[in-house]
């Protein structure tokens, strides 16, 4: 019975500010280059290595899962290649449980390699990490500007005071706690009877 097709796997994770805002992004191709599946996903915040590595994961969950048992995977981390390989140990806290479960992914298949490419040959990979990042930006950005339309309530105090030799003193005691931020309005009465 002959062996089932090989598929290959582009991988790309990518970190704004290694920690930042990270993202994966897996691009599924049969052996002759015809696409099968394209996807990515945001993470939170993370490292550069950390998002390889959840794409790496991702990439052999939907090939497990999609009964596709002989895996190629080219990825432009030489990090994660290297380690995968066992040519570099893995010395990161963060890196060990997920390098440990990749392991236990990859011996589920018939066969799996994995290789280090140019950013170059992993170009649509590249984009679709950055499209999932922009997106995420853009979506905080959002966040971010509904929450200055709709401000924390705040309580209004209404007090007289008088100015005099450069400071604004109170007719009466105010309620603060020392260190307390507080915003001002001023409305300025009008002297009567002066002119300019």
């Amino acid at each position: 019975m002959p062996n089932p097709p090989e598929i290959q796997v582009h991988i790309d994770g990518a970190s704004r500010g290694n920690p930042g805002p990270a993202a994966y992004a897996v691009l599924v191709e049969s052996a002759e280059g015809a696409p099968l599946a394209a996807f990515s996903r945001c993470l939170g915040e993370a490292t550069n290595n950390v998002a390889e590595y959840q794409a790496l994961l991702a990439a052999l969950e939907y090939a497990l899962a999609h009964h596709h048992p002989r895996v190629r995977v080219l990825t432009d981390s030489e990090l994660l290649a290297r380690q995968i390989l066992g040519h570099y140990k893995v010395r990161s806290a963060d890196l060990k449980p997920l390098h440990a479960q990749a392991r236990q992914l990859i011996v589920r298949l018939e066969a799996f390699s994995i290789r280090h490419v140019p950013r170059e040959q992993n170009r649509e990979a590249d984009r679709l990490v950055n499209q999932a990042l922009d997106a995420a930006e853009r979506k905080a950005g959002f966040s971010r500007a509904a929450a200055v339309r709709h401000p924390e309530p705040f309580e209004t105090l209404r007090i007289s005071a008088s100015y005099q030799q450069g400071i604004l003193k109170p007719h009466h005691q105010l309620p603060f706690e020392e260190g307390e931020e507080v915003d001002l309005e001023i409305r300025r009465k009008k002297q009567m009877g002066k002119t300019a």
